[in-house]
């Protein structure tokens, strides 16, 4: 579909002269955009933050073209990497800057240069970019981070050969990933998912961006994040279960948030436009995040708190609990019709160091040594901490209790929840171990 759609603007811009571009931000781009009919369409934008339209660079990402990154356990430079070798050892080819084709027209109606992308690649890229810009306003502006939180500015591998050794010799497809070893996002080539490929859709690149946005600032920026890694070496691995679930259910959750400001509007299950009617069409339904049944099962919790993290994550138990949180959220939000309002708490909870008043980062330094202390409620407890209005917080405490099953007497305590907190009648008891 999108590649008719491509042809179709190439055509279009055929009787316009070459010039060669302007990097000066603001550019006006075409990009491939959802619209509010659920088509992707050509879409002149604004790039606010570029310094290279060719080279694709600027505040918010740097595309580098044709890297090759290997990650395989037997390497022995591997055995030897620190934390500033590792990104030598795994990238086997540093790549190099793309370069994007253009065609200028001018705007019929407002008489500007207008810039359209002449082949594929450079409308993938330039949208790549655009979706990464529109991430990074969403957390700037709804999450009210600071510029300073987004350095240093991230590598967007594009296309990338991506090997993991130990599942195939041949390179991973039909992806996109923040790989926070390299601190860089990987936007991989796409063979199976061919209806809207994942850098095209903007919600799964503000999912990724979120990873980003969690890794400086629960992780306190760490390629290794210190809690992760030393929790993942012991079994069972609540503590880093309990962070790989918030992480990636925070994830959903924020790319929702960033839909709403789309012209297509708010989608909680925005990974629709890229998986329906293929192979991947069940994931979207299983992380629509606007279902209301969402319940933590008995054997889900089992898995949650008595499974190393690799059989935990091998078994997919992230996002099922992630998604699950992700729902209580939307479910929360959209009822006190506060859905800013809870996400740029979600963001503030990240990293607080007010001792009455933790984030996730600081519950983690506090519980390093013990992470069977590190339980659902902890994480739970920083968003809720960060909640400042009182219908808002409590809507929040009973969506948490009734759909994570996190026992409301984890939760109940001065700025936390309050001692009417109760579960509903949505999802069956089960046993808390």
């Amino acid at each position: 579909m999108l590649r008719t759609v491509i042809t179709a603007a190439i055509g279009l811009g055929l009787l316009a002269t070459g010039c060669a571009p302007d990097s000066e931000a603001p550019v006006k781009v075409s990009v491939l955009s959802l619209s509010s009919n659920g088509k992707y369409v050509p879409t002149q934008v604004e790039l606010t933050t570029i310094e290279d339209i060719v080279g694709l660079k600027g505040t918010v990402g740097d595309l580098q073209g044709g890297a090759r990154i290997v990650i395989d356990v037997n390497d022995p430079a591997l055995n030897n990497a620190t934390e500033e070798t590792i990104g030598e050892v795994l990238l086997k080819k540093a790549g190099h800057d793309v370069k994007a084709s253009y065609i200028s027209q001018k705007d019929p109606a407002t008489g500007e240069d207008i810039l359209w992308p002449a082949d594929f690649h450079s409308w993938n890229m330039v949208t790549s970019y655009y979706n990464l810009e529109r991430a990074n306003e969403y957390f700037r502006t709804v999450g009210n981070m600071k510029s300073i939180d987004f350095e240093p500015v991230p590598t967007l591998y594009y296309f990338p050969e991506f090997v993991i050794a130990q599942n195939s010799k041949d390179p991973a497809r039909d992806n996109a990933i923040f790989y926070p070893i390299l601190q860089s996002f990987l936007v991989l080539p796409f063979e199976e998912i061919q209806r809207a490929p994942l850098p095209l859709n903007a919600g799964v690149m503000a999912h990724e961006y979120s990873h980003l946005v969690f890794n400086r600032l629960a992780y306190a920026s760490q390629s290794f994040p210190l809690s992760l890694i030393t929790w993942s070496q012991e079994s069972p691995s609540q503590g880093a279960n309990v962070l790989k679930s918030f992480d990636e259910g925070l994830a959903d959750y924020h790319a929702y948030g960033a839909t709403c400001r789309s012209p297509h509007g708010c989608d909680p299950a925005f990974l629709s436009s890229s998986f329906d009617n293929g192979p991947f069409s069940a994931v979207t339904a299983e992380r629509d995040i606007s279902k209301g049944d969402r319940c933590m099962s008995q054997q889900l919790w089992n898995n949650l708190v008595g499974l190393d993290v690799n059989t935990f994550s091998g078994g997919g138990n992230e996002y099922k609990v992630g998604t699950i949180l992700a729902s209580a959220l939307f479910q929360a939000g959209r009822a006190q019709n506060q859905e800013a309002v809870l996400q740029r708490a979600v963001v503030a909870a990240y990293y607080d160091t007010s001792p009455t008043n933790p984030g996730i980062f600081q519950f983690t330094e506090r519980f390093l040594n013990n992470q069977l202390g590190f339980t659902l409620a902890l994480p739970a407890l920083a968003i809720i901490g960060h909640i400042s209005d009182l219908e808002l917080r409590k809507a929040v405490c009973n969506e948490f209790v009734d759909h994570l099953r996190i026992p409301r007497e984890w939760l109940i305590g001065d700025n936390y929840c309050p001692a009417s907190t109760s579960a509903g009648a949505t999802c069956p008891s089960i046993v808390i171990n």
